[in-house]
């Protein structure tokens, strides 16, 4: 939906994962858009050379999330937002259910 704005749709699928989930890596991205690794990178590696995101090293991964001194940051999030709203709703579900911690043996789903 935004990607001739930002350029493409890959750059489009990194925000709007980092908007539903306040940060990610790329192998997280890559795996939940079915997308390829070295695209997602390059994405990563632009918006963050752009100003508009920051990442920090945990272990020997990188984490991503939005740069809270970006100028336009309230905008990009309201315009992001709004594009949002118009995916199909088993998306936006999906996108929403953020299971950072493993199940506990045993429990019911």
């Amino acid at each position: 939906m935004l990607s001739p704005l930002l350029g493409s749709e890959n750059s489009e699928r990194v925000l709007i994962f980092i908007l539903k989930r306040d940060a990610g890596y790329a192998r997280e991205i890559t795996r939940f858009f079915n997308a390829t690794l070295y695209a997602i990178q390059q994405q990563l590696d632009k918006l963050e050379k752009g100003g508009i995101l920051v990442s920090r090293k945990i272990g020997r991964t990188r984490l991503y999330e939005f740069n809270p001194r970006y100028p336009f940051l309230k905008e990009l999030k309201a315009l992001l937002e709004k594009a949002y709203s118009f995916y199909p709703e088993e998306l936006r579900d999906k996108l929403e259910m953020n299971r950072r911690r493993p199940r506990r043996k045993g429990k019911p789903l």
